[in-house]
Parts: C-alpha cells; sequence; structure tokens
C-alpha cells in the first residue's frame, strides 16, 4: 500500500512542477504587462530561466520522456542561484555596488510586498525552490 502511495504521489511531481512554473510565467506577465511593473535585469534572468521550463516540462509529461528531469532541472538550478542572489541582493546582504541592475528598474526596488513580507524576488525564490525540489524528487519510471 505504502509504495502504492508513493508511486501516486511520484507520479505528480512533474505536473506539480508544471502548474508552478506555469503559474509563475502568468504572474510575471501579470505583473508587467497589467500592472506595468518594469522588470528588472535579474528578473530578466529568472524568466529567461522559467519560461521554458513550462515547455519542457509538458513536453516531458505528455511523451512520458525520463530525461525531461534533467533538461529541467539544469534550468531550475540556474533560475534557483538567480533568485537567491536576488533576495540576497534585495534584503541587503549584497551590496549595491556589485548590482547587475544600472539600467532600468532597479533589483532592490519594492514594487509589492503581499502580507507585508511577499516580494517578487521572493516568489521567484519560492517557485525554483519548489520546482527544483519536485524535480529532484522525482523517479521517472523505466521503460
Amino acid at each position: 500500500m505504502s509504495s502504492e502511495r508513493n508511486s501516486g504521489l511520484n507520479a505528480l511531481l512533474p505536473y506539480a512542477a508544471w502548474f508552478m512554473a506555469l503559474t509563475s510565467v502568468v504572474g510575471s506577465l501579470f505583473f508587467s504587462e497589467v500592472m506595468a511593473l518594469p522588470p528588472c535585469v535579474l528578473c530578466w534572468w529568472a524568466r529567461i530561466a522559467m519560461y521554458p521550463l513550462v515547455v519542457i516540462i509538458a513536453i516531458g509529461i505528455i511523451t512520458r520522456d525520463a530525461r525531461m528531469k534533467v533538461y529541467a532541472l539544469a534550468l531550475s538550478i540556474i533560475g534557483l542561484l538567480i533568485a537567491i542572489y536576488h533576495n540576497l541582493l534585495y534584503y541587503g546582504f549584497i551590496p549595491d555596488s556589485i548590482t547587475p541592475c544600472s539600467d532600468g528598474a532597479p533589483c532592490n526596488a519594492v514594487q509589492i510586498e503581499l502580507l507585508g513580507f511577499i516580494t517578487i524576488p521572493m516568489m521567484g525564490l519560492g517557485a525554483f525552490a519548489a520546482i527544483t525540489l519536485c524535480l529532484l524528487f522525482y523517479k521517472p519510471e523505466d521503460k
């Protein structure tokens, strides 16, 4: 019974990763296109890592391709590293003098603080961390 439950949970992990990636893409487009919040340089780099995840994970799910985990995990880890750096910069652990955000929107600008503490960089960090964990725990079935 326990192995059946674990296999059922395992089968849901790629769907959870895909849903989080899709939600992140829709959310980032909502913030920039509807709310007119300009993305900073680090947000653009995070988008470069996040947007393809929707397609890669979906194709992996549809084709039942076990290699999807490797491809998606590479992008999610890159995005996670960008998000960690962005949060360290946002919260002042990294000095402004070494920020890549010299043009356009500053990387440490307060644009949104939901519930007083949930920021755009924190949402990106949470999404990339959750996607990475889903992919790390996912065990593709052998064909």
